[in-house]
């Protein structure tokens, strides 16, 4: 988990709270990013590295599946063409 992404979000949040409030700010900047971590660390979250190689190895199976799909389909026409002409004679 970018530990960057916690801290802007934690300071996101602490900005929110009421002035009062925020004399307790460090100690609820502690509070927020460990809850936040926690909560993060209970996902199960991939890297954009890891999304975009999952991509890129789904995209060229999908280019396979389409290459067999294709080949099936023209294994197919010629059967049925080769059983036509064996009919017709």
């Amino acid at each position: 988990m970018d530990l960057n992404f916690i801290d802007d979000m934690t300071r996101r949040i602490t900005a929110l709270l009421p002035p009062g409030v925020q004399l307790l700010q460090r100690d609820l900047e502690r509070n927020i990013q460990s809850a936040l971590q926690a909560g993060f660390g209970r996902l199960d979250l991939v890297t954009r590295e890891e999304f975009e190689v999952q991509s890129q190895v789904l995209a060229r199976t999908r280019a396979q599946l389409d290459t067999l799909h294709e080949r099936v389909r023209d294994l197919e026409d010629r059967l049925h063409a080769q059983q036509q002409v064996s009919r017709d004679e």
